[in-house]
């Protein structure tokens, strides 16, 4: 009798591995993916944010800010970042007053078939000269 009571737990603990093992793998793979994400959002937004200090200098030629913006994700960001792409509202700054540089790209990805992108806009005022 008591070897067929001892016999009904064999494999228990197996079972609750077979059970918690993949559980924890899995919210370990969440973590990390969250984590790449926000980098490359972060990774984004600085891209952008150097677009904008590109553009706005007084006299900066059309399409500066968003060729420094791929320029910059390309180099600094590019494991976290893949496919950069920048474009630039107010182009004519000069007379608009700011301008708004937005950089969009994807994020790898640790789960087959998911598509995961980020999109940043950084915008700033243009540079203007005055007399006092």
């Amino acid at each position: 009798m008591r070897r067929a009571l001892s016999r009904a737990d064999d494999g228990a603990l197996t079972l609750s591995y077979v059970i918690i093992v993949p559980v924890f793998l899995a919210g370990l793979m969440v973590i990390v993916q969250a984590s790449v994400w926000y980098l490359a959002r972060q990774a984004a937004l600085a891209a952008a944010r150097q677009g904008v200090d590109a553009a706005r200098v007084l006299g900066s030629a059309p399409g500066a800010g968003p060729r420094a913006a791929v320029a910059f994700a390309r180099s600094a960001a590019s494991g976290f970042l893949l496919r950069p792409r920048a474009y630039a509202l107010n182009q004519n700054a000069t007379t608009q007053g700011t301008i708004q540089v937005t950089v969009t790209g994807t994020v790898p990805s640790l789960v087959p078939g998911l598509a995961l992108t980020v999109t940043q806009v950084a915008a700033g005022p243009v540079e203007k000269f005055t007399t006092p």
